[in-house]
């Protein structure tokens, strides 16, 4: 394939341009300074000139908190640059393969979400997101996925690798559930997509549903210390509180993925120890 994968430059896009060129594909990685999607023109022309079979599009602002107070950035980053890429794909015939996520749903029900779920997000974030899934439209496909973790990037596992090396103690919510994804296993699911030309909603998840706090006492077991280290405290203990709300259950069911019969994606633990130890071995 001849891919065009925008924002490059983070950790899910590094991956995914990684993964795409191992596979042989023809792979034209496009980072925030090399093309912003916000910019109509610069999307049409860069689509234009590269032609590409497929646009995989991992560019957005996933700044939850920030995206409350500025509304118009959000939906431009998250949700207006989802129609330029359509309309420029519509016009060469690539097919779009986009990134949403599981903050569309306000995470009150008790099981998890499937793709028929009717979203409803809590956030100025998640409604960007939901925006810009529709402005995908049914001939592209759409990941929702959560906790996005990778080597090359900011992310919790990185987060509570440096905090461990300044703390001897950390406190993180227990109420908050969901499924930890890892770019090493997303990204070649994404390809799955592009080279199948599938289109719709699809979760893509990696297995196992932890709290925050779970996960965090695995990253730290990982990393060689006591997972006790972590204590448990509840989202309304946050000081000081998040200015936008988190859906406690987080957790996809990956419905679509599982019916079509394609492989589900490992249990998240595997993966995690995988991403610890490649982490701490650059130390």
């Amino acid at each position: 394939m001849r891919v065009l994968v925008a924002g490059a430059g983070g950790q899910l896009g590094h991956d995914v341009a990684a993964h795409c060129t191992a596979a042989g594909d023809e792979v034209i990685a496009l980072d925030r300074s090399q093309l912003d999607v916000t910019d109509r023109a610069l999307v049409h022309g860069a689509i234009s000139s590269a032609r590409p079979d497929t646009v995989i599009n991992c560019a957005a602002w996933t700044a939850v908190d920030a995206c409350e107070s500025d509304v118009d950035r959000a939906f431009a980053a998250n949700a207006l640059s989802v129609r330029w890429l359509r309309e420029a794909c519509d016009v060469t015939g690539g097919h779009l393969v986009t990134i949403s996520t599981d903050y569309v749903f306000d995470g009150t029900l008790d099981r998890p979400y499937h793709e028929w779920d009717i979203p409803s997000p809590r956030s100025v974030y998640g409604s960007s997101k939901l925006a810009g899934e529709r402005e995908a439209t049914e001939r592209s496909a759409v990941v929702r996925t959560s906790w996005v973790c990778g080597q090359y990037g900011s992310n919790m596992v990185t987060t509570v690798l440096r905090l461990i090396k300044e703390r001897d103690s950390l406190s993180f919510v227990d109420d908050q559930r969901g499924c930890p994804t890892f770019t090493a296993d997303l990204a070649p699911a994404l390809r799955r997509l592009a080279v199948d030309r599938r289109t719709g909603v699809h979760h893509l998840t990696n297995g196992g549903a932890v709290s925050w706090f779970e996960f965090v006492q695995s990253i730290v077991e990982f990393a060689g210390k006591d997972p006790q280290m972590v204590t448990p405290i509840s989202t309304a203990d946050l000081d000081p509180p998040r200015p936008a709300p988190r859906p406690a259950n987080s957790v996809l069911e990956n419905s679509v993925w599982r019916a079509a019969g394609l492989p589900l994606l490992r249990d998240h633990r595997e993966a995690l120890a995988e991403l610890v130890a490649a982490l701490t071995s650059r130390d």
